[in-house]
């Protein structure tokens, strides 16, 4: 590494004499002040490659010493989330099998092997984390617990699935319902004192300062999508070596949040990629089901609009600019109801879903379908994890008062027929009907007339969308 620094210099020096020189035109005493400016330059960049690796070493002792502190709380992390992250892509660009897909995209695209074996690279450095459990576990998680008790009330329902994160040997992949962003902030703050999460993120948290940031909180980004074949090769095999290292991982197969309050289509990418080298001979991958339920949804405006969040601006920021929008929208409405509290973040965790007992119970082997067969069985798993996701979903008081609402066949609803119709859809919950009726009103979405209530001018579709949430 000093001979970089070195190297680098003696190329700074070498520029800045002749260009002294140059505009010198031979003054003794011009070129003697370029000189000392070359040999201050020179011991800046020493001094500096000196406190680099006086700062990586403290971070990575900082880091080490938070692995030994919740290691001795029962919370064992794999080797694969504690390597380096340069040994990981390091390991991609000298797979066997990403070196003969190199190989392939070469000859197919008449590009020398060298430039495929760059770009294999460079995807590999796109894709792979640089997890540091000191982020994760003294920032991340204290500082994602006050953001989610700030705002929501959380209650989490039925906790079957998480004794699996205890079981020797599998790997756990939670399969989740994509609601809001504060879903990553929900799952990572109630594993927290079983497992450091890795999951996936689509490419616009990519930039920077966020996009390392998250990295460093174990997520890896994917490219949604993408016709790049080549990519989809190093993106597989970055799967296949989370699940074969271990990682605990979360995925939402809807591949992209609700735009309607509904459960998605599952997307088979990364469950394809997850299943396709499964071995049942050997650790075993146990899918956990996860749903999660608003009273209130931050970015539900953003998600409504036509397109959603990206519709009609280009590039990262439109992404950014109108979830923020609608973010600030509703917190500022919450403020005026008295606070920032958004009501229920409702939490479910169903039964795990073993992959070697499911594969044995249809007589399958992933690794020896053929694509279209593969498909098929991969569909199928992902259909039954959608329909365990739907149950594990928690009943909302908003969304049930919206339901109730919509169903009357007559407006305005009596408040002694609204609420106890709500209550009937709640599955026996316990839940608080004035309040969230309240919200509504808050919000602008019902109106409060004599004979009772009903939606507001222009509410109707967003209320339909809590509507279509509330799993009663």
């Amino acid at each position: 590494m000093y001979a970089l620094y070195l190297s680098a210099t003696v190329c700074v020096f070498s520029v800045v004499r002749a260009y002294g020189e140059k505009v010198t035109m031979g003054d003794d005493g011009g070129r003697r002040g370029w000189l000392g400016f070359a040999v201050l330059l020179l011991g800046t960049v020493v001094v500096a490659g000196r406190l680099l690796s006086v700062a990586r070493w403290f971070f990575g002792w900082r880091s080490r010493r938070v692995v030994e502190e919740v290691g001795r709380r029962g919370v064992a992390l794999p080797a694969f989330k504690l390597a380096r992250r340069r040994d990981l892509v390091y390991r991609l660009t000298h797979d066997p099998g990403l070196l003969a897909a190199a190989g392939v995209y070469a000859r197919k695209n008449g590009v020398p092997g060298e430039v495929a074996k760059a770009r294999v690279e460079c995807y590999a450095r796109e894709i792979v984390p640089s997890f540091d459990a000191f982020l994760y576990f003294k920032v991340g998680i204290p500082l994602a617990a006050r953001v989610v008790r700030s705002l929501y009330d959380v209650r989490v329902g039925p906790e079957r699935g998480l004794a699996a994160m205890d079981e020797n040997g599998a790997s756990v992949v939670f399969v989740m319902n994509h609601r809001s962003n504060i879903d990553y902030v929900l799952l990572a703050c109630l594993t927290a004192d079983r497992a450091a999460l890795t999951y996936a993120a689509g490419e616009w948290a990519n930039v920077w300062p966020l996009g390392p940031l998250i990295g460093g909180m174990g997520a890896f980004f994917v490219r949604r999508g993408t016709g790049d074949g080549l990519y989809r090769r190093v993106l597989e095999r970055y799967v296949q070596m989370a699940v074969e290292g271990g990682l605990t991982q979360a995925i939402f197969p809807e591949g992209g949040l609700s735009r309607d309050g509904r459960l998605r289509e599952p997307k088979l990418g990364l469950l394809d990629y997850t299943l396709r080298h499964f071995d049942p001979r050997t650790r075993d991958i146990l899918f956990v089901p996860v749903g999660v339920n608003y009273d209130w949804v931050l970015e539900d405006h953003s998600l409504l609009q036509p397109g959603g969040p990206e519709a009609g601006i280009k590039g990262y920021g439109g992404f950014f600019a109108s979830t923020a929008e609608s973010v600030a929208r509703n917190l500022i409405r919450a403020r005026r109801g008295g606070s920032f509290r958004l009501g229920i973040a409702a939490v479910g965790v169903g039964e795990p879903v073993s992959a070697r007992e499911y594969a044995a119970s249809r007589g399958i082997s992933f690794t020896e379908l053929g694509r279209e067969d593969r498909i098929e069985a991969v569909g199928d798993l992902a259909q039954l994890l959608m329909r365990n996701i739907h149950a594990s979903i928690q009943p909302a008081a908003v969304p049930l008062v919206a339901r109730a609402l919509l169903q009357a066949p007559e407006r305005p609803v009596a408040r002694d027929a609204l609420i106890p119709h709500a209550r009937s859809l709640a599955r026996g919950a316990s839940l608080d009907y004035e309040a969230a009726l309240q919200t509504l009103v808050l919000r602008g979405l019902v109106s409060v007339a004599r004979e009772g209530y009903g939606p507001a001018p222009n509410s109707e579709e967003i209320l339909t969308y809590y509507a279509s949430s509330a799993n009663g």
